[in-house]
């Protein structure tokens, strides 16, 4: 008697070394320390006072960082991190939210400050955001970023969705953009973190407007759900 398809279940990532863990928490700090600096300063920012003010050697910081400005990036990564590590968790399956709807709670739980770190972390964004029209090398930085997650955002849409490379590609570029857009808007203007007009309200904004010709994310399920199943919500 054949038997029901399983729901495709995420892969669980392998933990972290001790080293990897503390290596990636120095980088982090470095980072916070960076951020700081080019926010208050600009690009007049040199290495060695980033990492005077780390409290890490010249030497240690080049063994983490080729040039100042790839000191910001694990800061600028965090939240797009958190992003796609949250949609990876969702399982594939009928009972599954809609891709949509995913990609959306995903994307407002990283652009919501849950504690004072979290809100500390998008003021710095914000201040290295205003500093990088003086800094192409700053600027490149936030659009590597953006660039590889949308290419992991490509690897996670394939598996909830099961649609064409076309689809998934359009998917991943469509909400990466919304995430993008949302922080940079956000950062030029004086709103709260967490208030009506705060990143995370403009993400579900920018999403709902980039993906609405995408009906491929209201399937429920997946690949497991089966081809047709679902229709548009309404969103």
């Amino acid at each position: 008697m054949p038997t029901a398809p399983r729901p495709a279940a995420a892969p669980t990532p392998a933990r972290p070394s001790l080293t990897e863990r503390r290596k990636a928490a120095t980088q982090l700090e470095i980072a916070r320390t960076a951020a700081a600096l080019f926010a208050e300063r600009g690009p007049e920012v040199t290495a060695e006072e980033i990492a005077r003010a780390s409290g890490v050697a010249l030497r240690t910081f080049y063994r983490y960082f080729r040039t100042k400005e790839d000191a910001v990036a694990p800061l600028l990564a965090r939240g797009v991190r958190q992003w796609i590590e949250d949609l990876a968790a969702v399982t594939a399956g009928p009972d599954a939210p809609p891709a949509r709807e995913a990609l959306e709670r995903a994307a407002r739980r990283a652009l919501t400050p849950a504690d004072a770190p979290a809100a500390e972390a998008l003021r710095w964004t914000r201040g290295l955001l205003r500093a990088m029209p003086g800094d192409p090398a700053l600027r490149a930085v936030w659009h590597r970023v953006h660039h590889d997650s949308e290419e992991a955002l490509r690897e996670v849409l394939a598996r909830l969705t099961g649609a064409g490379a076309l689809e998934v590609r359009l998917a991943a570029a469509a909400a990466n953009t919304a995430l993008r857009v949302a922080v940079e808007e956000w950062a030029a203007g004086d709103a709260a973190p967490d208030g009506p007009q705060g990143p995370a309200e403009l993400v579900a904004r920018g999403m709902r407007a980039l993906t609405a010709g995408l009906p491929e994310l209201d399937r429920p399920g997946g690949p497991a759900g089966g081809p047709g199943d679902g229709g548009v919500t309404g969103r």
